[in-house]
């Protein structure tokens, strides 16, 4: 395969996921996508109005026609380029990984439903249930603005807690449905009939429905249903709480970066001076410091020196640097992550990961050597790596600028 027709892969690759604000093809394709999916949801809702489809139908399927086209033409897109989505995987595996993948699921149902009736049409009805699918194509609009993502840093931050809660409930479902068809099926045969019974009472109970179809009557039923139902309440409310606790630390950590991030006048950092650094030999009044930058201390072996212009730098310096915090509303947020052995992206080149556009690598800290990136640099086991960007790390530290 040509250079060139994989460059020309990796440009349509580039167009169809979400872009840079700077690549406007990207960016207005990002918004013809979010069209199509707004306007196909608006059609099928208002199909739903027998007085409206009878003044606009041909109207509302023309749109649906549009849109479904489009769906397709995105599909066949996302094939074309998956490889380019799985970089560390053959293109065919790519392709499945694809297929297999949420979004892939969504995007195929999103058009396939349309026609199926064509060849199947037994199963007109079924198929058109599945058309509800292409709701959930609004999660792609979900990555074109941070906004919108913070329910998913919660949920990914959170995702242990709520998935310890629902095995728990889910224990406690198992058990309260055992337990009442043990107490209950004598009196109630026709009622609770068999385990699955006595798991739609402890649903509706514990999850504080009650739709009152099935029901205790014997004493020990009740009192086993007043215990469950008071239990339920409490099982509820723990992945809501849960939720919640990660919305407030959220929004806490937003607060703190907009209100309270201009009370300190001044930050500090510390930097070593080597022997190869330009800087050892020179005078500070020689140094091209950016402005409102300063060098406030230098350490010198045991001793703390306050420099002046004429203040000459040595290998083995230790200085202070000083400067006005950054004032913006929102501070910079950066991720830290230490390549172990296992992970995915060691021994492979920073231009050839798979992470979003929108993520950025700043520096690489190998053996204690802070490292410049580029594009062809490898990656080695236990290097860190600091970047910047909206997606969720396993493992990585996060970190204020």
């Amino acid at each position: 395969m040509s250079k060139k027709w994989l460059k020309r892969r990796q440009r349509v690759f580039q167009i169809i996921e979400v872009g840079y604000d700077l690549d406007y093809v990207s960016r207005a394709y990002d918004f013809i996508n979010a069209g199509a999916i707004i306007l196909n949801l608006i059609a099928s809702i208002l199909y739903t109005y027998e007085t409206i489809r009878e003044r606009y139908e041909p109207i509302l399927v023309a749109v649906e026609i549009v849109t479904v086209v489009f769906f397709v033409v995105d599909f066949i897109l996302r094939l074309f380029t998956a490889r380019f989505l799985h970089n560390e995987k053959k293109e065919w595996k790519a392709i499945c990984k694809y297929l297999c993948s949420f979004m892939g699921i969504v995007d195929l149902l999103s058009f396939l439903p349309y026609f199926l009736p064509i060849i199947f049409p037994q199963g007109t009805v079924a198929f058109r249930m599945l058309r509800i699918v292409r709701i959930f194509r609004l999660f792609r609009i979900n990555a074109y603005n941070d906004s919108l993502s913070v329910i998913t840093h919660v949920l990914n931050s959170k995702k242990q807690q709520l998935v310890s809660s629902v095995f728990i409930i889910l224990v406690l479902m198992v058990a309260s449905s055992l337990c009442m068809y043990s107490l209950e099926h004598e009196a109630q045969p026709d009622v609770f009939t068999n385990a699955f019974s006595g798991l739609w009472w402890a649903t509706s109970t514990l999850l504080t429905i009650g739709y009152g179809d099935i029901y205790p009557i014997t004493f020990w039923g009740k009192a086993l249903g007043i215990f469950i139902s008071f239990l339920g309440v409490g099982m509820v409310a723990i992945p809501t709480g849960i939720i919640s606790a990660g919305f407030v630390d959220q929004y806490t950590n937003l607060k703190k970066r907009t209100e309270y991030g201009y009370e300190a006048d001044m930050n500090f950092i510390k930097v070593y001076v080597d022997d190869n650094d330009v800087w050892a030999g020179k005078r500070i009044a020689d140094l091209d410091l950016p402005v409102n930058v300063i060098i406030s201390v230098i350490k010198r072996g045991e001793e703390f020196l306050i420099p002046n212009g004429g203040a000459e730098l040595e290998a083995g310096d230790v200085i202070v640097l000083g400067a006005e915090p950054f004032d913006e509303h929102e501070k910079i947020e950066m991720k830290e992550i230490v390549l172990k052995a296992e992970h995915p992206w060691v021994n492979k080149k920073i231009k050839d990961l798979d992470i979003s556009r929108h993520s950025v690598i700043v520096l690489v800290k190998r053996r204690n050597k802070a490292l410049i990136p580029n594009g062809d640099m490898v990656l080695m086991k236990n290097d860190r790596v600091f970047l910047h960007t909206q997606m969720h790390l396993q493992d990585a530290k996060y970190m204020e600028v």
